[in-house]
């Protein structure tokens, strides 16, 4: 049974940062692509940043620059470094190992991220 955690989350004012980090277990994802999904409030969840077996990165367009996804194979990890917070980062964040297409397959519980102005 594959588990998704993520942890990091937390308040932060505008302009400032935070590392999410999604440990995973149950599996060896080193083949395995995964994500980064948001929900923001009143809104469908979203996929913002991917990450490829072969490291090839994606990130959606309002946080390319800013976020930065990586993996640590060796610990069943994926990361998300957020820069430059914005108040419409705010969000739940939810790391996806995906079975077929982005979003599909299996999900954490989420972590809430709160950027103030």
């Amino acid at each position: 049974q594959v588990q998704l955690v993520e942890s990091g989350g937390g308040l932060v004012q505008a302009g400032g940062s935070l590392r999410l980090s999604c440990q995973a277990s149950g599996s060896s994802f080193s083949r395995k692509a995964m994500a980064w999904f948001r929900q923001a409030p009143g809104k469908q969840r979203e996929l913002i940043a991917s990450i490829a077996r072969i490291p090839v990165t994606n990130y959606a367009d309002p946080v390319k620059g800013r976020f930065n996804i990586s993996r640590d194979d060796a610990k069943n990890r994926v990361y998300l470094q957020m820069n430059d917070l914005k108040p419409e980062d705010t969000g739940v964040y939810y790391c996806n190992v995906p079975t077929n297409s982005w979003g599909s397959g299996y999900w954490g519980q989420g972590t809430q991220v709160t950027v103030s102005s």
